[in-house]
């Protein structure tokens, strides 16, 4: 597929995804979550993904004015694109074998909330904020936001970011715990890429079994996770990365983890 919304760059061990609508704000009409969805399906042997946007913004969100509501069905459009195009694309990075970092700076609102958030560490700059602008429009979350934010936040936060449609400041989100890290604006994109590198060059086999796991914890037993976790412990055992990491403390050496 030929990108004309997003930038895919592999940097090493790490496979960089940019929304590139920067004149937009990088909102997002469902062809851009289709370019995202493609460049995520093909890793290529990447052990690690950073998600970010170009210029002053993440992602402002859906772009509303790419169609749906000039369709003749507008409601049936809205739900077209979310089941065929936004949602698939962000079921493909909660099925990521690898770990996701995303790089925020400036709006990640609606869509672009869901996306900045279904990442495994959110780095976030001092400009950033994170909006449920939703009822300010008559509409309600989507992009997996009413399941995701309040596992996140917990219900009360979850349902004043959603009823209220207030903006949620980088300061605020760390505080609530939403996020992972907040940072100047200058720095964000080192910060961001450090981390994802330092993912990457980990044991990426069981990074991606952790990853996995703990998204269907959230809804398991405790048995049922218990058992999954023995599963994976099974799989992570077989791994060459197990092996090295066992070699290394025996020899009381840093371990070279290969994703393998």
């Amino acid at each position: 597929m030929a990108y004309e919304m997003i930038l895919s760059e592999r940097r090493g061990d790490v496979l960089v995804v940019t929304l590139n609508r920067p004149e937009r704000l990088n909102a997002a009409p469902p062809a851009a979550f289709d370019e995202i969805r493609d460049a995520l399906c093909n890793l290529d042997g990447a052990r690690a993904v950073l998600i970010a946007g170009t210029g002053r913004a993440f992602c402002s969100g859906a772009d509303v004015a790419g169609g749906t509501l000039q369709a003749a069905d507008p409601s049936q459009a809205t739900h077209d694109a979310l089941s065929n195009h936004y949602n698939p694309a962000l079921q493909a990075i909660a099925d990521l074998s690898v770990p996701v970092v995303s790089a925020v700076r400036g709006p990640a609102a609606g869509i672009g909330c869901s996306l900045a958030l279904a990442a495994d560490f959110c780095v976030a700059s001092e400009t950033a904020y994170f909006l449920q602008a939703f009822v300010n429009i008559g509409l309600v979350p989507d992009g997996g936001a009413s399941w995701m934010l309040p596992r996140l936040i917990g219900r009360a936060r979850a349902l004043e970011m959603m009823m209220l449609g207030e903006r949620v400041a980088a300061a605020q989100a760390l505080d609530w715990g939403m996020i992972h890290r907040v940072v100047a604006d200058d720095g964000l994109d080192a910060e961001a890429f450090a981390l994802v590198e330092r993912l990457a060059a980990g044991p990426t086999v069981a990074l991606g079994l952790m990853r996995r796991a703990v998204t269907a914890a959230l809804d398991a037993t405790y048995p049922e996770a218990m058992a999954r976790e023995a599963d994976d412990q099974r799989t992570a055992r077989r791994s060459e990365d197990s092996t090295e990491g066992g070699m290394a403390f025996l020899s009381k050496r840093k371990p070279a983890f290969r994703g393998r």
